[in-house]
């Protein structure tokens, strides 16, 4: 079975598996050395069990089908996974930095580093894997959740490395004050990842349109569309309004014809587009307003500023 094509509950349990396990990893580190920058390590890993467990709970209540109270499905739950995941994050961050303050007025040595990196890069190489695994997932899935969780494990990585850097440069020179530096230094990469993540939630809850690449797609069809079809030089399209909810994307367009045609003709024109653009753009959900030419629907026109 490929990896990829697990679902996102799937991947989101292994994640929370491997949190428990670099979590007894990174503290045993951490205990071992006395080093704060490798308990700050382990602290984020707290952080990626608690996000990967929410994650968790949101990815199955947007798997619900569209009920009568919400239409248009539950995708939009996977934006709280990512939003609760960022201020997780931020959190985490505040508490290393206020430690390690109080390690830096107060430097301890360090002990036993073999051991402590040792479990460190192990532990590294188990979120290595899973990102991987989880950023091809997440394109599969069109899932925010997942990839959230990913670039939380990427960060995770790239957060040991530097530890491990550092704690090797303590172990050279001697300089204990390096290791609560090195942990802020650590706090303050974790916080721009959470920041960003916040902002992508907010964007997500906000209606926001297509990727470029989609709406590219989307742009492609209907000329491809309207030239695959006799009717296809009497055709106009506009009004063209695109949003994402989670693995959902939406999209509204009018499609205006000849007014002497029949509904019946032009309503087999629209089904016949409608099916076009749904295959090419993978989860889109679209509404095509048929109308005659020369005419514009009211709710497009725009509205005076007050």
């Amino acid at each position: 079975m490929k990896f990829a094509a697990l679902s996102p509950a799937q991947l989101l349990r292994a994640s929370i598996g491997v949190a428990v396990v670099t979590i007894l990893l990174k503290g045993a580190a951490g205990y071992v050395t006395n080093s704060m920058g490798l308990i700050s390590d382990a602290m984020e890993s707290f952080v990626n069990l608690a996000s990967a467990t929410f994650a968790l709970a949101m990815v199955t209540v947007a798997a619900r089908p569209a009920d009568e109270d919400h239409p248009y499905g539950h995708h939009k739950a996977e934006y709280f996974s990512s939003g609760f995941e960022g201020i997780l994050i931020i959190g985490a961050a505040i508490a290393i930095i206020w430690v390690a303050v109080l390690r830096l007025l107060s430097p301890q040595p360090l002990e036993q580093l073999g051991w402590g990196l040792g479990l460190s890069i192990l532990s590294s190489a188990f979120n290595g894997a899973l990102a991987f695994v989880m950023f091809r997932a997440a394109r599969t899935h069109r899932s925010i959740a997942l990839e959230s969780d990913a670039r939380h494990l990427v960060t995770d990585v790239w957060t040991s490395a530097g530890v491990v850097v550092g704690i090797v440069a303590v172990g050279l020179t001697g300089w204990l004050w390096l290791d609560p530096v090195l942990a802020i230094g650590v706090a303050l990469n974790i916080a721009r990842e959470g920041v960003k993540l916040v902002w992508r939630s907010s964007q997500g809850l906000m209606d926001e349109a297509l990727d470029p690449e989609s709406l590219a797609l989307l742009h492609a069809t209907l000329e491809r569309f309207a030239a695959g079809v006799p009717e296809g030089a009497q055709l106009r399209f506009d009004d063209i309004v695109t949003r994402r909810a989670g693995q959902r994307r939406f999209a509204d367009l009018h499609m205006h014809v000849p007014g002497a045609w029949s509904l019946q003709r032009a309503a087999g024109l629209r089904d016949g587009l409608e099916k076009a653009l749904m295959d090419a753009v993978p989860g889109l959900r679209v509404t095509i307003q048929l109308l005659p030419l020369g005419m514009e629907a009211r709710a497009t026109r725009k509205e005076a500023t007050p």
